[in-house]
């Protein structure tokens, strides 16, 4: 198993394909100021000893460099060993609502995209605790199953969109009833369901669903996306510029608000509490404070550990390459010119 310590350094490979474009603009412009001074020919014979391709290897070495200096300072580390760790936590549900009306911006950029920012603004701060992520719409799906990879949590997170579930509304019901399901420790009795939507045209059956969900010691907690005001649902091309708006079946343009009152209704039924999340810092922050306040269970997980730095591997070689480098001159090398091999030997 590996991972990544420093995977923002990735962005220095691209000081690479800037370094091609400006050495092709300097060979483009050195073309050019040679035409001007004369013949080509005739320029090779008055700097015989420069060399036509020492400036290349140079350009090579360069980017070899840049290359292995961007992967040294990514630092991937190796785990060596596997072993069963003793952790403690909650085990931290996500019921997201993808159906079309989450496309709205009254929140910006989105009412989706906010949510998606809060969770994983909640993932950097979790730091024993498991988590899962269902998304729903018409029908709800499992999308995430309880993990502590949170790793694997945000990977799943950049696939959340309203192209998940064809069938459209807000099954907050099923939501709650599969989030019933989805508790692998039988053990955990402080399991913590938090629902992200706008609430909007919600299904029937959230009653039966929230009473089972009591049962089982799952506290459902509601986030609010949107404003009671409202807006527009944007239907956006593939550069995902904004071609119109959603219209009902006379024509109207559908303005999607946020029902607050069913939200807070489904939190205190459930056991928990209603918050809004249009500000992303203290929604965490009240999630956070909520989630301190459960009951902790120890729970074994199985987790790669003694991870080894292996950036020598790379670091090495860019210095090689870089002392080479300093070796390298325009001039042709003697020795090499020595060797004679591409001129024919005169008969005496």
């Amino acid at each position: 198993m590996y991972q990544l310590e420093e995977p923002k350094y990735f962005y220095l490979l691209l000081l690479i394909p800037a370094l091609l474009l400006l050495y092709s603009l300097y060979l483009a412009w050195r073309r050019r100021a040679q035409k001007s001074f004369g013949d080509k020919a005739l320029l090779e014979q008055l700097i015989p000893e420069k060399s036509p391709t020492k400036p290349l290897l140079k350009l090579i070495l360069h980017c070899l460099i840049i290359a292995l200096v961007s992967l040294a300072l990514v630092n991937p580390q190796i785990g060596n060993r596997m072993e069963k760790v003793q952790r403690e936590g909650i085990d931290l549900v996500f019921a997201v609502d993808v159906s079309k009306s989450m496309l709205c911006e009254d929140v910006q950029p989105s009412r989706l995209d906010r949510a998606r920012l809060l969770i994983s603004r909640t993932l950097d701060e979790l730091v024993s605790d498991r988590v899962g992520i269902i998304s729903y719409a018409g029908r709800a799906y499992p999308q995430l199953p309880i993990t502590s990879d949170y790793g694997a949590a945000r990977l799943f997170l950049k696939n959340l969109n309203t192209d998940l579930i064809p069938s459209q509304g807000t099954a907050i019901g099923e939501a709650i009833d599969l989030a019933s399901r989805y508790y692998d420790n039988v053990q955990q009795k402080n399991r913590m369901l938090v629902i992200i939507s706008d609430g909007e045209n919600h299904e029937e059956g959230v009653e039966d669903a929230l009473s089972k969900a009591r049962e089982l010691g799952i506290s459902v907690f509601t986030i609010g996306l949107g404003s009671e005001r409202g807006g527009p649902i944007p239907i956006k091309n593939r550069r995902g510029n904004i071609i119109g708006y959603k219209k009902d079946q006379l024509g109207e343009t559908v303005i999607t608000k946020l029902n607050q009152s069913l939200l807070e209704e489904i939190a205190q039924e459930g056991g928990g509490l209603y918050h809004l999340g249009n500000s992303t810092p203290s929604t965490v922050d009240f999630l956070l404070q909520e989630m301190a306040q459960m009951e902790k269970q120890q729970f074994e997980t199985m987790m790669f550990t003694d991870y080894k730095d292996q950036f020598q591997w790379l670091l090495g070689p860019a210095l090689l390459l870089l002392i080479l480098d300093s070796f390298i001159l325009d001039r042709k090398t003697q020795w090499f010119k020595r060797l004679n091999l591409f001129e024919r030997h005169e008969k005496d």
